[in-house]
């Protein structure tokens, strides 16, 4: 389980590609090493993949076809930097919102609106998703836990504050780049019942 509060951002140092295969390798902080082990669950853009070796402050992850057809992590290059949490530990606060480290889909960026002390990054969900997607509900941005601001059709906006901005990736952001998304489980729970209910009742 994640929380979507990042806690730090880490650069890749070393991308190792086989056929529908890939191995990164990122260069961790001290802070971030202590009592991590082989098969632990680390957040990388907010999906979750498993240390598989550790060398020094050099961590390696294994990344599947699926998660590089999911997600954004297929697109990254060598000393691209990636929003790193560690799993929380039971006891741990929970500053953001409950999060599985499961990317749904992508997102693109199609607005950025930058004001004094804020930050406004609008997106496009794919048209299949849209219904997890309303006004003040949680969602998970490349492992950032982010309220909902406004809603159009398929297109939402979140708000970023300065601190999110400094301690993530996502102040690097630009129109047109395809950020990982993760729905509340709850949310996405609630609302895929209630459709299976309405659709039992109409008979479709």
């Amino acid at each position: 389980m994640f929380t979507g509060i990042v806690q730090s951002t880490a650069p890749i140092i070393r991308i190792i590609k086989k056929e529908n295969f890939q191995t990164h390798i990122i260069e961790l902080e001290a802070s971030l090493i202590t009592n991590l082990e082989i098969g632990a669950s680390v957040a990388h853009n907010g999906c979750c993949l498993s240390v598989t070796k550790i060398a020094g402050n050099q961590v390696s992850f294994d990344l599947m076809q699926e998660t590089l057809t999911v997600t954004n992590l297929g697109e990254l290059t060598t000393g691209d930097r990636v929003n790193i949490e560690r799993a929380a530990r039971f006891g741990d606060d929970i500053g953001g919102h409950q999060m599985s480290g499961h990317i749904l889909c992508v997102a693109h960026v199609t607005e950025i609106i930058t004001s004094p002390n804020n930050c406004q990054l609008w997106l496009q969900i794919p048209e299949q998703f849209k219904h997890f997607i309303f006004t003040k509900g949680y969602i998970g941005i490349d492992g950032i836990s982010l309220t909902i601001g406004k809603v159009k059709n398929n297109y939402f906006n979140v708000n970023l504050i300065p601190e999110t901005l400094q301690r993530t990736n996502i102040g690097s952001r630009q129109v047109g780049d395809r950020i990982n998304i993760e729905i509340d489980p709850q949310t996405q729970a609630i609302v895929e019942t209630v459709e299976r209910i309405m659709a039992q009742r109409t008979g479709h």
